[in-house]
């Protein structure tokens, strides 16, 4: 007996019906419904409770085994005081409730009557206008059936081909094959002309190669576990589900690019990812008309961002509420997204009713009240409707719309799992019935629109096709097109330590530093401000020497811009600055108007235009605000941007786009981004959760060799620098060079005002450049001990050495960098020290934290030499809450470094 048959009479029933089309035109008169809302108070109260509750009873789902029979009191006649029968403009009205029900209670429900007025308006009344309109004309429906038929085909040759690969394949869900066709078809004429995607695995190769021009030969090749690049690019690869591309398409109404972004299995990780880039696509396309609105294009937006979800995460994980409540932000914005839900109503084996406590998976989008439109995925003339009214209430309104896609998994969670051992109901279902492009290709050849032979000849060709790309898979070079158009010029970092001018000009330091605090006329801002941050800058600018953290910041950043370079600082608190140091944006006093000085450097025309510095004030969000900036950082390289966590302690709510992105992106993808992440770092006595940065972490997720000499292409860069000239070289080498590595930096807190930790204009003139290692200010050649450490820690170790009249014996070497580890600088400092007796490593932070565990192992294997400790002891948490007890820690670790 086969599935179908197992089932109870209803239900087959039901499938068969399923199989006659739901046309949602079904004789929708919107003349009608609008003359008969007028002429009848009653009936226009019903006609609004139709487009409210419509969804309700919608038939949006292709496997339900029955319709749905919910009871919507709203919906009923009597609830209105009308009777079937009764006559309104002509019509009874009966046949005016049957018009609803086709427009609203098909395979289309929307959700949108929770919106504003002049938006729930518009949204009625382009919907019914579009479902007036009929179906798509002959050739638009041949062509869909074209896309889908050839989406089954390439999934059922991968099956023959690659029996045992995972490939995550779009059967069930074909559908959103449609959807993307007819974005490509209508995006264009909505004005845009740049596309960019971030999705998960389900269906990504059928998109791939079915709408994005992906030769299947590449897939072919990963799938036999060939790699994706040619040789001699230094990379990792991943794995066949998060294959990506870049590429303009032919064919559609206007110019069209579109960028599909690699993904990490980390569901939904790419969703603020793609924002970010599209986000800075926008600037990329006019830098001029970007830098005049801070919600970055005022109207038009020519990029558009797609993001595809899957059900269970989209319902469950945080970084999309994080993503949805950063979209109407003026520096977040992007004009809206198009959302697509592939819901295939489970996740992994988990169904819908034990993955979220909400009717809908899209429930989340109403705390921006966007629209909802939920769609039967058998249904890809609907889905294409659904497409091309969420494409235009974007261009109409600059906000976000989800597209609800019902549908199904053909297979398990991949195609080697079975899913019937914990569902087996659904799966009955699912088994029981064809698939969605044959059921469509019959509707059309029952109709007459698509003959059996045109049929067969599309499966035959594109049957062909994969097996002559397949006779390509030992021949085949694929290419490489990562350091192309924007990125031309940037190449694979070498595999040596490498140093380069990062100095500037004196007179341009001094005339950015000033432009830096100049208060624009008419402007009123804190007095205290005038007094310790315009003047003390001016002051130390002119003067030349007693620069400081922030105004070192804000020369390396100025002079950037100066050269034409963007700056995009984004975080919680940037503006001012946590601790009070920045004061990138200044607040009139009178009407709270932001002014950020750095944007009118007052360049001559003929030197060309300054960089555009975005300061960004984030929301309370680590995960999707670093996700959404690693983001930006990956549209060109000569943009700078720079995240600044409010403590270093809180990277961790982002450790997904750490780990996934920020870290490994390149060695992945072979993605290179240049973006600056600031961790404010160091034991003050402020407890656990604001002292650390967890140095150890980061260090262990670098690539730097414990015994072999590191270059410049480790996979990060790692630094704790200890001066205001050290941080400003560190901030212009990110663009200097040829190509683009993450920085992560243990940034100060306490060194921002510390009177020790001033640099001068002559440390950052030209020439110059950051150095990995700093030596004792003054020659101790004769010292027995050499204590060595990083970061802040250095300026408490020299206060108890001159306390302790230690001057002669000792001497204290910085490590401004740990990765990639200087052995070679690190051996030719050493080296000078020939009456050393004692190295000693000194740490602020616990013993199974910090550095220690890194240096210590490099010291022995790479320098020859054995290290001593002297810091914290073990602890399970970063750092004590207990003053008393920090106080007596801090005297405790100067002792050791000390200890005879």
């Amino acid at each position: 007996m086969n599935r179908f048959a197992r089932l109870d009479v209803a239900s087959r029933r039901w499938h068969v019906l399923r199989l006659q089309r739901m046309n949602y035109s079904g004789g929708f008169s919107k003349d009608l419904v609008d003359a008969a809302s007028k002429e009848d108070q009653r009936l226009s109260t019903l006609v609004d409770a139709y487009r409210k509750h419509g969804h309700k009873i919608a038939k949006i789902n292709p496997i339900a085994s029955t319709p749905s029979t919910q009871y919507v009191k709203d919906l009923e006649l009597q609830t209105h005081k009308l009777t079937p029968t009764e006559t309104v403009c002509g019509q009874k009205v009966e046949n005016i409730t049957e018009n609803m029900k086709a427009a609203y209670c098909g395979p289309l429900g929307l959700e949108f009557m929770h919106m504003e007025e002049e938006k729930r308006t518009w949204f009625a009344d382009r919907y019914e206008s579009l479902v007036s309109q009929g179906r798509p004309p002959v050739e638009r429906r041949k062509k869909m059936a074209e896309i889908l038929l050839k989406s089954q085909v390439f999934d059922n040759f991968l099956a023959a081909k690659f029996s045992t690969v995972k490939r995550y394949g779009g059967e069930g869900a074909e559908s959103m094959m449609a959807f993307f066709y007819e974005l490509f078809c209508h995006a264009p004429k909505t004005g845009v002309t740049d596309i960019v995607v971030g999705m998960p695995h389900r269906g990504r190769l059928n998109l791939l190669t079915g709408l994005f021009d992906f030769p299947p030969v590449q897939v072919f090749q990963k799938m036999k576990g060939m790699p994706e690049v040619p040789a001699g690019i230094k990379g990792s690869g991943d794995v066949l589900s998060h294959l990506s591309t870049s590429v303009d398409l032919q064919g559609y109404p206007g110019p069209l690019h579109a960028t599909l972004l690699p993904n990490p299995s980390h569901l939904e990780g790419v969703s603020p990812v793609a924002v970010g880039k599209t986000r800075a696509r926008m600037q990329s396309l006019d830098p001029v008309k970007y830098s005049q609105s801070r919600s970055a294009w005022g109207g038009n937006f020519p990029a558009l961002a797609v993001q595809i979800h899957g059900d269970a995460s989209f319902a469950a994980q945080g970084v999309i509420m994080e993503t949805v409540a950063m979209s109407r932000l003026p520096e977040f914005t992007v004009g809206g997204s198009v959302h697509l839900v592939v819901n295939n109503q489970i996740g992994f084996t988990t169904p819908a009713s034990y993955g979220r406590s909400s009717p809908y998976v899209s429930d989340i989008m109403k705390m921006i009240d966007a629209p909802v439109i939920h769609v039967n995925g058998d249904d890809p003339e609907a889905v294409a409707l659904a497409t091309q009214l969420a494409l235009e209430f974007r261009e109409k309104f600059n906000d976000d719309v989800l597209l609800d896609m019902l549908c199904f998994r053909r297979w398990g969670h991949n195609e080697m799992d079975d899913p019937t051992f914990t569902n087996p109901l659904m799966y009955d279902v699912i088994h029981a019935r064809d698939s969605v492009p044959n059921d469509y290709a019959k509707q059309l050849q029952n109709e007459g629109s698509l003959d059996a032979e045109e049929r067969q000849k599309i499966v035959n060709e594109h049957m062909a096709f994969l097996g002559e790309q397949f006779k390509l898979i030992e021949s085949y070079t694929p290419p490489f097109s990562r350091f192309q158009g924007r990125w031309s010029g940037i190449t694979q970092a070498p595999s040596a330590i490498t140093y380069w001018d990062t100095g500037v000009n004196s007179d341009v330091l001094k005339y950015v530093g000033a432009k830096s605090v100049q208060v624009p006329r008419g402007v009123t801002i804190h007095p205290h401000l005038v007094k310790h941050h315009v003047n003390d800058r001016l002051h130390k600018i002119q003067q030349g020497r007693g620069i400081e953290w922030a105004t070192a910041e804000a020369l390396a950043l100025g002079s950037l811009l100066y050269q034409g370079f963007n700056v995009r600082i984004c975080g919680q608190d940037v503006g001012r600055g946590t601790f009070s140091q920045r004061h990138a944006i200044l607040v009139d006093r009178n009407t709270e108007r932001h002014t950020v000085p750095l944007n009118h450097l007052g360049l001559p025309p003929e030197w060309g235009r300054q960089g555009y510095f975005e300061v960004v004030n984030s929301p309370l969000s680590e995960e999707a605000v670093l996700s959404f900036e690693y983001g930006f950082s990956l549209e060109t390289p000569k943009t700078l941007v720079i995240w600044e966590a409010q403590f270093g302690d809180f990277h961790n709510s982002a450790q997904v786009v750490i780990d996934t992105f920020v870290t490994s992106g390149e060695a992945k993808w072979f993605l290179q981004s240049g973006m600056v992440v600031l961790l404010p770092h160091g034991f003050d006595g402020a407890g656990p959760e604001h002292s650390s940065c967890r140095i150890e972490r980061f260090l262990q997720m670098t690539d730097s060799k414990e015994d072999a000499v590191d270059g410049d292409d480790v996979n990060f860069g790692f630094v704790n620098p200890t001066t205001p000239a050290q941080y400003f070289h560190l901030l212009r080498r990110q663009m200097v060079r040829n190509f683009r590595k993450p920085l992560v930096m243990a940034s100060p807190k306490i060194l921002l005002r510390h009177p020790e930790a001033t640099s001068t204009l002559e440390d950052m003139a030209p020439g110059k450049t950051f150095v990995p290692i700093l030596s004792d200010p003054e020659p101790r050649l004769n010292a027995s001990r050499v204590l060595l450490c990083s970061g802040k820690h250095y300026y408490a170790l020299a206060k108890q050495r001159s306390e302790l009249g230690r001057d002669q014996d000792t001497a204290i070497i910085r490590l401004e960098a740990l990765c990639p580890f200087p052995a070679k600088e690190l051996a030719d400092e050493l080296a000078k020290y020939t009456q050393a007796k004692e190295f000693i490593w000194c740490q602020e932070e616990h013993r199974n934290m910090g550095a220690w565990f890194f240096v210590h192992p490099r010291f022995q294997n790479l320098l020859g030499r054995q290290l001593k400790y002297a810091g914290r002891t073990n602890l399970g948490v970063p750092a004590v809450g207990v003053g008393q007890v920090h106080q007596k820690e801090c005297q405790e670790i100067l002792q050791r470094a000390f200890a005879s």
